[in-house]
């Protein structure tokens, strides 16, 4: 199932779910550091969630470990990719201490294949609060409950993603 952003909200099928984007709105040439979410029709990848706040939401979910962090240096090798800490460049911490990463949802955006500088990672996680925006690759939902159970009943199994280093 596709997932297209819409001004009324992120569509999945005939469900409009309520969502925040970047700080700098929608572009259709996004680069890192823009604080842009890229416009286009985005599809689900992946799922990531803490092990130690929720249940294995399916089977495909991999758990965020203490030390994971995402690479978000257009210079490193492992650009666009889950890597471990202690890591030498620019990165975002998976294991937050508020909830707004328990589940990650990971879009096909510059992945597998990342063109560096072309933006990171789109995430869908939990917002902080309503339309409040997000620093440009994620987007935010109200509602990720909802979302989780549209994502289960869509897809029965899915293994593209595997963090940096992993073999399938």
């Amino acid at each position: 199932m596709d997932m297209v952003l819409t001004p009324r909200g992120l569509r999945m099928g005939n469900r409009i779910l309520p969502c925040s984007i970047g700080r700098g709105g929608l572009t259709q040439h996004k680069r890192e550091g823009d604080g842009a979410t890229p416009v286009g029709t985005h599809r689900i990848v992946g799922m990531l969630y803490r092990c130690d706040r929720m249940a294995r939401p399916t089977d495909w979910a991999i758990p965020i470990k203490p030390f994971d962090v995402w690479s978000d240096d257009a210079y490193d090798v492992d650009y666009n990719m889950m890597v471990r800490a202690p890591h030498p460049y620019s990165h975002e911490k998976m294991r937050r201490a508020d909830p707004m990463y328990d589940l990650v949802i990971l879009t096909d955006w510059n992945w597998p294949y990342p063109r560096k500088g072309a933006g990171s990672a789109i995430f869908i996680h939990e917002w902080r609060r309503p339309h409040a925006p997000t620093a440009g690759c994620q987007i935010k939902l109200q509602d990720m409950k909802n979302f989780k159970k549209i994502i289960l009943l869509s897809f029965k199994s899915l293994h593209k993603f595997r963090p940096s280093g992993e073999s399938p």
